[in-house]
């Protein structure tokens, strides 16, 4: 993973990311940033990327980033005259503004975000899927007041029929238990795939997509 791919893993991310972290090491993050935006050498490059990885192994092993970073280990080698995305640092840079970015209104912008993504409401279920809405075949994304949608992408386009290939990767996910991390899975960059996974359906094997949620859950 080169410092860029690094950097857009995380502005994907971002929000959710600071979320899971404490104030010290979302310090310690915002340090380790602003050292890649002051470097000039490939040494001092290196040095700032080790202290952002440091930072993120306190993610919980189920996080999007952690489980990109655990399928990706290595970093390609930074170049002798680096060339770092400025505008992707300078967004994640944002974020750090006075006052220091609150956890809980860091998860909102995510769920937000993920909230904003075409769905279904429930009236608009296929009859099976209608049967049971709250199954771990579906992402169900509720919010108090504002009710339940289902992401669009788990649907055949044009109907309300599930797509079999996300009704066994939602399992794996657990998305009854954690629709919003399966969600942010689905709609999140993902190394393994090289793209967004709710892009790819019928455009990578299904045995593909499958494979990429076993290797996140540890192969059960």
């Amino acid at each position: 993973m080169t410092p860029d791919a690094f950097l857009a893993l995380l502005h994907t991310h971002w929000p959710m990311t600071l979320a899971a972290l404490d104030g010290d090491r979302r310090a310690r993050l915002r340090d380790g940033l602003r050292d890649l935006a002051g470097a000039g050498d490939r040494k001092s490059v290196e040095r700032a990327l080790r202290t952002l990885r440091q930072q993120l192994r306190a993610l919980p092993f189920d996080h999007p980033v952690a489980r990109e970073l655990k399928v990706t280990v290595r970093y390609a080698p930074a170049p002798a005259a680096p060339t770092v995305d400025r505008a992707l640092l300078g967004e994640l840079l944002d974020v750090f503004a006075d006052p220091p970015p609150d956890p809980g209104e860091l998860l909102r912008t995510a769920h937000e975000r993920l909230w904003r993504t075409p769905a279904l409401d429930p009236a608009e279920l296929a009859p099976e899927a209608a049967d049971d809405p709250a199954s771990a075949g579906l992402i169900r994304l509720s919010r108090s007041g504002a009710g339940d949608r289902y992401p669009r992408f788990q649907f055949v386009p044009g109907t309300a029929e599930t797509r079999p290939v996300v009704r066994r990767v939602n399992h794996i996910l657990m998305a009854d238990k954690d629709p919003w991390g399966a969600a942010d899975w689905w709609l999140g960059g993902n190394g393994r795939l090289a793209g967004v996974p709710a892009e790819l359906i019928d455009t990578v094997p299904d045995e593909d997509l499958t494979r990429a949620a076993l290797e996140l859950v540890g192969g059960r």
